[in-house]
């Protein structure tokens, strides 16, 4: 892939790919009340300047920063799901913008640009585009790699012999509190152990050189410490219901499937090829089994692997962290989505559409990485060679995850219109068909009091004309 330098219209491609997902988004959803925003609406509607809702204990797990946009949301909008899908793009966008500029000065080449760019758009994600519970999250991610930009770009100016300049360590010192207490919810695990991990690397290239710059990377760490600790004392009173969890422990699990946790995680790496719903689509068509699954995962793991060779073999990170930094947030999300949801022993859970974020980190810290080792490296044709090939499978398996979502958001729009009209008559629906067209299993009673707080208060569909 040539490298020529990014320098003009480097926030065309973020604005279209806002563009494709906000076409995507209003061909594939109706604005309706349905699945999480049930448990919202009976936790916090009608009353939204209520304070008792907001000083909790657990206050930090449930994202504090939605308390502002629901006030937002029912003031101007009347409880908008739309307006939810639609900040949720935008926060998507502007964390594609701060990669570009990362790109721009880098000086990554336009061949890699567009492939970054091209994952970062994809469709995996169509459940969390079309579920605007979940625009916090996109809000998160663009506050994670806003950071990661200024830590990359002050170890780059200490390599220099230069200091950080003020606004740097200025936001290095309070973007972990506004981030990990504001916005990040259970996120913030992966954020602050990314940025620990980094200090940690930040203070042993430091220690060769200047001794006296030691202190501040402590001080950095402690600013991530501090508000995850207040996380986790938050958390600790957050009261948490699995539904359909199994119920055994993780040695009975073990016996009793001793593949079970492997099988997890290589499922969940292929997701970051072709997304779930694609994926078992096209096996079912093609009578492989799981074949196509496992070697599309093992392919991930590999590419895991080969960047982790470029870092240490080319010592990159040393020129650029952030790269190393995106690859281990998605290690990390991998891991983690699997410590939470062993307890529903399904090996598929981990490749649902609703993890594509938090996995995608890897897949562009891994893509980052090739391209500084094809700038740093000449020859190296073997390994060249495969890491084109990898980046190739990814795109294809990407790009056709986006064309058959494209193809299917004409039946999510569908379903769509199938729950505005038995919302309108949700009185009279059977419980079961209740639960199951409202895709939340906690009580037909608890779907029938939401949808009675949004029609007494004329909020959503119930706010006129459709």
């Amino acid at each position: 892939m040539k490298q020529n330098n990014i320098k003009k219209g480097i926030c065309l491609i973020p604005l279209l790919g806002i563009l494709i997902c906000l076409g995507y988004i209003f061909a594939a959803s109706r604005d309706v009340v349905y699945s999480d925003y049930i448990r919202l609406v009976n936790s916090y509607l009608p009353d939204v300047w209520n304070p008792e809702k907001f000083f909790v204990a657990d206050v930090l797990t449930r994202i504090p920063v939605n308390y502002l946009e629901r006030i937002i949301n029912v003031t101007f909008f009347g409880y908008s799901t739309m307006f939810d899908m639609v900040l949720g793009v935008l926060c998507h966008g502007g964390a594609a913008v701060i990669l570009a500029l990362y790109c721009r000065e880098r000086k990554v080449g336009w061949g890699w640009y567009l492939l970054l760019m091209a994952v970062f758009f994809s469709l995996n994600k169509w459940e969390m585009l079309t579920n605007g519970t979940g625009w916090c999250h996109f809000l998160a991610f663009a506050g994670f790699y806003f950071h990661y930009l200024l830590l990359d770009r002050a170890l780059c100016r200490r390599q220099r012999g230069e200091r950080e300049t003020k606004g740097e360590r200025l936001g290095m010192m309070l973007l972990p509190w506004v981030i990990t207490l504001g916005m990040a919810g259970p996120y913030c695990v992966s954020y602050s152990a990314v940025l620990l991990l980094s200090y940690g690397i930040c203070f042993l290239l430091e220690v060769q050189r200047d001794r006296r710059r030691l202190s501040g990377y402590f001080i950095y760490g402690l600013q991530v410490l501090i508000p995850f600790g207040l996380y986790l004392v938050s958390n600790s009173f957050a009261v948490e219901d699995h539904a359909g969890a199994t119920g055994r422990g993780i040695g009975e699990v073990l016996r009793g499937t001793p593949l079970f946790f492997p099988k997890f995680l290589i499922k969940s790496l292929s997701s970051m090829v072709v997304g779930e719903e694609v994926m078992m689509d096209s096996l079912t068509r093609l009578d492989a089994g799981m074949a196509l699954c496992y070697l599309s995962g093992l392919l991930v793991a590999a590419a895991y692997l080969t960047a982790l060779w470029m870092q240490v073999r080319e010592r990159l990170y040393e020129r650029s962290l952030l790269p190393l930094m995106l690859i281990f947030a998605g290690g990390l999300n991998h891991l983690l989505v699997l410590g939470a949801r062993w307890i529903f022993e399904n090996s598929d859970y981990g490749m649902s559409s609703r993890y594509a974020l938090q996995y995608q980190a890897g897949i562009l810290g891994i893509i980052l990485t090739f391209s500084l080792f094809f700038q740093a490296r000449r020859r190296a044709g073997m390994i060249k060679a495969a890491a084109v090939f990898i980046s190739l499978v990814i795109l294809a398996g990407n790009g056709y995850t986006t064309y058959k979502e494209f193809q299917k958001a004409p039946y999510r729009k569908e379903y769509g219109y199938r729950v505005e009209a038995a919302a309108l008559r949700y009185e009279e629906i059977p419980d079961k068909e209740l639960e199951d067209l409202f895709q939340y299993h906690h009580g037909p009673e608890t779907i029938r009091r939401a949808l009675g707080i949004l029609k007494e208060q004329k909020w959503n569909i119930y706010g006129g004309e459709r």
